[in-house]
């Protein structure tokens, strides 16, 4: 056994990996292998970020999380971005930067998520899907900086992209 395939989800897989070491050793890893993701700061004239106060059940608690989502299949990453921004926020952004990805847990997923800017917003239409429980806040800037912080956004996504701004 090199992989095997121990859960099919809705949106991830649960592989056990067999990894050989140079020694002749080896051991397993449980591997979560994830489609990936984008997440936007949309920035409007005032230097307002937008941050989505929202619930997550894996931690039980709403935290504070910039607009974020997966990629669809085939999906190029801008195209998640513009997606995700305007379905949870209800704006759309004329102006994007890419500012690099991230792996979010490389000991144990390969989820790599795509960091974008998006500035120039306009109204849009938001489509919050039924598992999506968010509100969503405009904050200044050093506001929202204070909070990374202080302790106030725990969202590792989150905290990354405001370091890359």
């Amino acid at each position: 056994m090199s992989n095997k395939l121990i859960h099919k989800g809705r949106l991830i897989e649960l592989h056990k990996e067999r990894v050989n070491f140079p020694n002749g050793d080896h051991t397993y890893f449980d591997i979560v292998k994830h489609p990936g993701g984008a997440v936007v700061a949309a920035i409007n004239e005032n230097d307002e970020i937008c941050l989505l106060k929202q619930w997550r059940h894996a931690v039980g608690k709403f935290i504070w999380e910039l607009p974020a989502g997966c990629l669809e299949a085939n999906e190029l990453a801008i195209n998640a971005a513009k997606r995700e921004l305007e379905e949870e926020t209800g704006v759309i952004a004329s102006d994007w930067r890419e500012l690099g990805e991230i792996v979010s847990s490389p000991g144990f997923s390969d989820e790599t998520l795509y960091l974008f800017e998006a500035r120039e917003l306009s109204a849009g239409k938001e489509n919050l899907d039924d598992a999506e429980q968010l509100e969503a806040h405009w904050l200044p800037l050093d506001r929202v900086f204070e909070m990374s912080r202080d302790g106030n956004i725990v969202d590792a996504k989150t905290l990354a992209l405001l370091l890359r701004l």
